[in-house]
């Protein structure tokens, strides 16, 4: 279980919902080409446990995406999913806005305004998956149905 030390939103959620989940801290500059892989490999995980949380406008909507470092998001399958007909990734300055985390830190969990949110499917074969734990260089381990859960998530094919 993770201690109040890590202080985000994110773990703020996952103490109060008395989730089991593990913090996990790693150093890879924000920057970095291949960032999920890199993270992986800091983590010394495989990338396919890996997740990253997209702000995406759906019919000008925002809403979050979490796919797979190993893939990309599928903007159309966003839409469908969302129940929209248009999806483009927001602009950064208002993802982040919006989540009340920087770019490199957004978490599904603990955001600022709730949005509807999709979980790629993938996720609902790992027995564990990793995603931000709300600030860059944390990232927190959980069990994908908690995610779900927590998040109100519908969960859906949003890769490439």
């Amino acid at each position: 279980m993770a201690k109040k030390a890590a202080g985000t939103p994110a773990t703020a959620v996952l103490i109060s919902a008395k989730v089991a989940h593990d913090l996990h801290p790693y150093e890879v500059s924000p920057d970095a080409p291949n960032y999920g892989a890199l993270v992986a490999a800091a983590l010394g995980v495989p990338p396919a446990l890996l997740f990253k949380t997209l702000i995406a406008e759906v019919d000008g909507r925002l809403t979050v995406a979490v796919v797979p470092v190993t893939g990309e998001l599928d903007l159309k399958a966003l839409a469908a999913a969302a129940g929209g007909k248009k999806a483009a990734l927001a602009d950064r300055t208002a993802a982040e806005r919006s989540s009340g985390y920087v770019r490199g830190g957004i978490s599904p969990l603990g955001q600022r305004k709730r949005l509807p949110t999709t979980i790629d499917d993938s996720a609902q074969e790992l027995s564990s998956m990793y995603v931000s734990a709300g600030r860059r260089g944390l990232q927190v381990s959980l069990a994908p149905a908690d995610l779900i859960r927590l998040t109100d998530a519908s969960v859906a094919r949003i890769r490439t």
